[in-house]
């Protein structure tokens, strides 16, 4: 009499462990046992299929919904009838478990990606959630640490994160350079920079990185226009004195600025070009540091920003010349301008700009931007801003830098290479 429904069968029970020809209904052998049943069955729409009990034999088969019970009782007899019935090639058997754990592979591989995915969303929605790292290319006290420390502080109230400046001078601002490069792109490190990141490639072809595609533009943050002060040791009272000076000692007079490739050198070097003479140059790792040598006359003369040179112009340190903006000074409005001075279209500035790395997210690209912007429009800022020398951006935003970058790079590129500014 044949078991009954529910019951295990005596003699299946007395049997023992399965083989591996065995048919066996648990985790695995159920996939195959399903494709099975459809052959059996083609008329019949099956649903579910469930084993009560792991085991040998097809000893309890529960069939719910469109298979009928009567198909069930034909299932079960036919299994004991044929007894090779229940058995399944090892070769089938093998080729069905792989399939099974490629398909759970694949759904755990997609499962990840997507969890992956839906933080990798929330952190960009979360940002910023720890403070957040500008590194600047020059050292503390020039104008380009001057513009990103007045705009961390800004930045910091409108995150509710602190915005920490480190400062990375050296080697013609490829050592911050290539540290933001290497950076994970993720929005908590910045650089802030100058010209001589448009120029490196020609300044220092050796660097390991492309500064046109490893970093992401985030804005324009502002221009400082230059002062040409002299100290008082070099015999010359007025801009025209100066160059017959130099064409008259050519490379007896020491010039300092804020290393290979700064603005302040590029600007030195396009004078020294347009006016047919030659000085000495002489660098060093920050403006602070130049000027230092300026003031105590072991450097004869320097173009650099105005926020450090004026007050040693006010003070009578030294003597200011010319100022290198197309427009006279705010800050020191009786000096006249190179271009005034037959110096035809000279222009030249310490610009400020934000860079992140390459591939960053631009949901994140975008939320730092807004805080820049929100800076730079803030009254207090600009009036800082005014006070110090510095002239607004025209333009802000990640497209307009772009174009800007690439308009200085081909200004500047081919003097740096000509006059081998590079170090």
């Amino acid at each position: 009499m044949p078991a009954a429904l529910g019951q295990p069968a005596r003699d299946d029970r007395a049997r023992g462990p399965c083989t591996d020809d065995d048919v066996v209904i648990g985790r695995v052998s159920l996939h195959f046992v399903l494709p099975w049943i459809l052959r059996e069955q083609p008329s019949r729409k099956l649903t579910r299929v469930s084993a009560c009990e792991t085991g040998p034999r097809f000893r309890q088969w529960e069939c719910r919904a469109a298979m009928s019970r009567c198909s069930a009782s034909m299932l079960l007899e036919s299994s004991r009838r044929h007894p090779r019935s229940r058995r399944v090639p090892m070769s089938i058997r093998t080729h069905i478990r792989t399939h099974t754990r490629k398909s759970f592979l694949r759904l755990g591989l997609a499962a990840a990606a997507s969890a992956g995915l839906s933080r990798f969303a929330a952190a960009q929605d979360a940002y910023p959630d720890k403070p957040v790292r500008v590194v600047v290319s020059y050292g503390a006290g020039g104008a380009i640490d001057v513009v990103a420390r007045i705009l961390a502080e800004h930045m910091t109230g409108t995150f509710g994160k602190t915005v920490l400046v480190e400062n990375k001078p050296g080697a013609g601002s490829t050592i911050a350079a290539d540290l933001i490069a290497r950076a994970a792109p993720d929005g908590y490190n910045l650089l802030v920079t100058g010209m001589a990141h448009s120029v490196i490639p020609e300044l220092f072809p050796q660097v390991t990185f492309d500064p046109a595609t490893a970093f992401q533009p985030i804005s324009h943050l502002g221009l400082m226009p230059f002062v040409l002060a002299v100290h008082p040791s070099v015999p010359a009272t007025d801009y025209k004195s100066f160059i017959a000076y130099l064409k008259a000692h050519p490379g007896t007079v020491n010039c300092g600025s804020a290393g290979p490739g700064s603005s302040a050198d590029l600007g030195q070097m396009l004078l020294a070009k347009m006016e047919n003479v030659e000085f000495t140059r002489v660098p060093y790792r920050s403006t602070p540091a130049a000027v230092s040598d300026l003031v105590a006359g072991r450097v004869g003369f320097m173009m650099d920003s105005q926020n450090v040179l004026v007050p040693h112009v006010r003070s009578g340190a030294v003597r200011a010349f010319a100022v290198s903006s197309l427009q006279r000074s705010r800050l020191v409005p009786e000096v006249p301008t190179l271009d005034e001075l037959g110096l035809k279209g000279f222009e030249v500035g310490s610009w400020q700009a934000m860079l992140a790395p390459a591939k960053t997210p631009r949901p994140v690209v975008d939320r730092i931007v807004k805080a820049v912007e929100a800076a730079l429009n803030d009254p207090a800022i600009r009036a800082r801003y005014i006070e110090l020398g510095y002239n607004l951006p025209q333009k802000t935003g990640p497209e307009a830098l772009s174009a800007f970058l690439a308009a200085e790079a081909a200004k500047w590129g081919p003097l740096a290479k000509a006059t081998g500014t590079g170090g």
